[in-house]
């Protein structure tokens, strides 16, 4: 029981962080498009 709870503690905050670094990603690489002129 006490493995399964770490496991999907675990889970889960990678998927957060992941979540977290895709979506902060996107919005640079959209915000850089955005600025450029050309």
């Amino acid at each position: 029981m006490f493995f399964d709870n770490v496991v999907i503690a675990g889970v889960v905050t990678v998927g957060l962080m992941f979540a977290f670094f895709a979506g902060l990603g996107l919005f640079i690489w959209k915000d850089s498009n955005k600025r450029k002129p050309r």
